[in-house]
Order: structure tokens, then C-alpha cells, then sequence
């Protein structure tokens, strides 16, 4: 993987630019990096121009210097992609990097030719997840994020997985460990604080692809496919959990190559 680091706006920011042609953006999930992707970079980028970050606060890029929300991590995204001089991308976002990918298509709309959520939604938390993310916060404050990433990561496979993914769950582990505290937290109070954003499935006038995974546990396919038009593609995997990269690689790189033919530039 090609790894480049950047200062923007006095901010640390690295991430993988890999392969040429039509820009693609990855965007990872919660206590992820870049190297979720890791999978799937090495076949896409033999035919798009791939773009995985690490989100702040997350793998090597640093922490937003503000209070953070989504939509600021959003503009974080733009000014990465105006620094890579790239005016329009196609955006597949991973859980959190969906609800990033929601807010940037919402407000940056002209920049997206297609975007995808893979085991997100569109919903905002419900009053018990805004709970949970507190108590969130207080286990990161209380007992560091080593304790908090051993308590999450298995949590997002398939539990008929578990044993089969043993090797992928401690990558996803050692992954989470190099998330800093502070963006952790920051990051889980944004996630609690995100708006309801089905309105941007709604009126999306490009393509948008909708992937969940039949036995996920963090957010079950009815919160995914939450908005029903000709535009919108539904796509079950059936033995996945939250992290299709890792629990079916195959199928989910399957399914973005087919999206991708469809987009039109």
C-alpha cells in the first residue's frame, strides 16, 4: 500500500493512494483505520484511483482540534480531497465512515457520483444508543482503550464467525489499539449527536448501493435499508456480520465492482 502522510490545517492526516483512473474514497468504521480496506485496495486499485484515510483520530491521522461532529469530519474529508485536487468521487463508507459519507453527500453533494453505506444507516441513535455511547466515553475515560477495544471488536462479527475470523478479529483488535482516547470519545459523542439523514436517501438523485450483513449485531439490515426507491440498491450478505471485509471479502468486493459499472462520469 502506497502510504502518504499530509499537514492540513495543522493537522496530521495519512491515508493510502493507490492505482489510477475515477476516483474511489474508503471510509472505515468506529476504532478502525485504513487498513480495514486492506482486503480489497490491492483489486480495486487495478482499476480506480483508491483513496483509504485514516479518520481522526484514528490509525496515524491526529485528532480534530475542535469539539468535533460529523459534518466536521465531513469538511475534514473535502479539504483532503481539494488538497488531492479531486472535484468528484464515488464514497463507500464502513458503519461510522457511512455517517460520514451521508453528510458529506448532503453537503457537498456536487463532489459524489455514487456513494454506498456499508453496515450503516441513515437513522440517528436511539435515546438507549446515546446511552451506550456514553458509557462509552466513561470506559475509554476509566479504563483506557485497550480494555474498550477487547470489549468491542468481537462484538462486530457474526457470532458463527467468531472462531472462523480468530486471525481477522485480533487484526481488527491490534487496529483499534492505535486509536487515541480522545478520538475515541470525540468521535463517540459525535455519533450520538448525528441528525436523522434519511432524507438524503430520499432525494438522492445519483446512485447510492445499501450493504448489511444478515447476522450483524451493531446495526441489523432494516436500520440499513431504510429508504426503498429506483435509485437505491439493497444487498443482504448473508453470512456477514458489521465487517464484510473481513468475513466475506469476495462477496462485498463483488458487489462494489457492480456498482461502480453503473455509475456514469
Amino acid at each position: 500500500m502506497r502510504k502518504n502522510s499530509i499537514n492540513l490545517n495543522g493537522i496530521t492526516v495519512t491515508y493510502n493512494d493507490n492505482g489510477k483512473g475515477k476516483p474511489i474514497v474508503l471510509l472505515h468504521g468506529f476504532c478502525g483505520s485504513k487498513g480495514y480496506w486492506d482486503n480489497l485496495i490491492t483489486t480495486l486499485s487495478e482499476h480506480y484511483r483508491v483513496i483509504a484515510l485514516d479518520l481522526p483520530g484514528h490509525g496515524e491521522s491526529a485528532n480534530l482540534e475542535e469539539t468535533g461532529t460529523i459534518e466536521d469530519i465531513a469538511d475534514h474529508i473535502k479539504d483532503v480531497l481539494d488538497y488531492l485536487h479531486i472535484s468528484q468521487v464515488t464514497m463507500f463508507g464502513h458503519s461510522l465512515g457511512g455517517y460520514i459519507t451521508l453528510a458529506f453527500a448532503e453537503k457537498y453533494s456536487q463532489m459524489v457520483n455514487g456513494f454506498s453505506l456499508i453496515h450503516s444507516t441513515a437513522f440517528p441513535d436511539t435515546e438507549e444508543a446515546k446511552k451506550g455511547r456514553e458509557a462509552g466515553v466513561e470506559k475509554v475515560k476509566q479504563e483506557g482503550i485497550t480494555t474498550f477495544i477487547d470489549g468491542l471488536i468481537p462484538k462486530l462479527f457474526s457470532p458463527d464467525n467468531v472462531e472462523k475470523n480468530k486471525n481477522e478479529i485480533k487484526t481488527a483488535k491490534e487496529i483499534g489499539y492505535t486509536t487515541t482516547p480522545q478520538g475515541a470519545m470525540k468521535t463517540l459523542i459525535a455519533m450520538k449527536n448525528r441528525p436523522d439523514r434519511n432524507h438524503v436517501l430520499e432525494s438522492a438523485a445519483i446512485p447510492v448501493l445499501l450493504i448489511a450483513g444478515e447476522k450483524d449485531q451493531i446495526i441489523p439490515p432494516e436500520k440499513t435499508f431504510s429508504v426503498d426507491k429506483s435509485t437505491i440498491k439493497h444487498v443482504l450478505l448473508k453470512d456477514s456480520g458489521h465487517m464484510s471485509m473481513y468475513e466475506n471479502p469476495s462477496e462485498l468486493i463483488h458487489q462494489m465492482f457492480e456498482f461502480l459499472n453503473t455509475l456514469k462520469y
